[in-house]
């Protein structure tokens, strides 16, 4: 044989090699799996799953300070980021509808992570309310959805990403029960927010949402919608309103002003620190601003 054939062989045979090497063999060999997450919730979700998972590298669809992604459209540079990636962690029931059917066009081979596999979802004006990361029980059964979607696409660390998954969905569950039971003494009391973003939340909490001032964050609610809310907080002989950090709250100030009502303010953990108990956290400070709220 001539040394050109033994070359193309051995190319030939490398490729057939490389085709069927996991995953996992790639991050020991010191190629990183890239793993993209739509936003940040589930960004957080993707950390704690893949701890201490070797090889393995994060990257976050939506820029920090995105909130929801109602409106998130793609750009050039993020089809980019998602070339050669192992997969894409959505929060699904809804929340990537305004840029996932093109992205399942421009890259129909990328496998999607869909968090909310299974889980029952609220109606809001006929849509599905996909905020559901906001009840702690949920988030636990989304990470469980993570774990076993992740563990498929990465065999090697099955183990590992299993074992993670189920300790953190239990750390939620507890965060779940622990939140509940301190508010425990205040089950059915009305809440009015921002944002359609906190059913799941109350109902997790014992909690009623009696309103929400808009459907989408970045509306501007109409005069009747405050008119509206406005008679039902009188109705309901008070209640307290939560504006959302990084908006402008000037329609619950109205509806504040209108009826005495005292206004606070809920994390959507939508944005935050990159840590890995940054859920926890933003959960406990929403506590703590639901204990004010109803202890004054």
């Amino acid at each position: 044989m001539t040394r050109l054939f033994i070359q193309r062989l051995f190319c030939l045979l490398l490729t057939a090699a490389l085709a069927l090497v996991p995953m996992g063999a790639f991050a020991e060999s010191g190629e990183p799996a890239t793993v993209v997450c739509s936003f940040y919730p589930v960004r957080i979700l993707a950390e704690n799953v893949l701890r201490d998972v070797p090889g393995v590298r994060l990257e976050t669809l939506a820029p920090a300070g995105t909130g929801c992604l109602h409106d998130f459209q793609l750009m050039t540079g993020d089809l980019k980021k998602l070339d050669g990636a192992l997969c894409l962690i959505i929060n699904g029931a809804g929340m990537e509808q305004s840029f996932l059917p093109l992205l399942t066009r421009e890259r129909a081979e990328l496998p999607l992570a869909d968090c909310s596999a299974g889980i029952e979802l609220m109606s809001d004006h006929g849509e599905d309310n996909p905020h559901i990361w906001l009840s702690p029980f949920l988030a636990a059964r989304m990470t469980v959805n993570l774990g076993q979607r992740l563990a498929e696409l990465l065999p090697d660390e099955r183990e590992r990403i299993l074992e993670n998954a189920e300790r953190y969905a239990g750390t939620l569950t507890r965060l779940g029960e622990e939140m509940r039971d301190a508010l425990a003494g205040y089950a059915g009391r009305y809440i009015v927010t921002f944002h359609e973003a906190f059913p799941y939340f109350a109902e997790a909490m014992g909690l009623r949402v009696l309103a929400s001032v808009t459907v989408e964050p970045d509306e501007t609610p109409s005069p009747r919608m405050i008119a509206q809310t406005v008679s039902l907080v009188r109705e309901a002989g008070g209640c307290p309103l939560f504006s959302e950090p990084g908006v402008h709250p000037d329609a619950l100030n109205v509806i504040a002003r209108e009826t005495g009502a005292p206004m606070y303010e809920l994390n959507p953990v939508t944005d935050g620190p990159d840590a890995p108990d940054a859920y926890e956290q933003a959960m406990r400070e929403n506590l703590a601003v639901l204990l004010k709220a109803f202890g004054e």
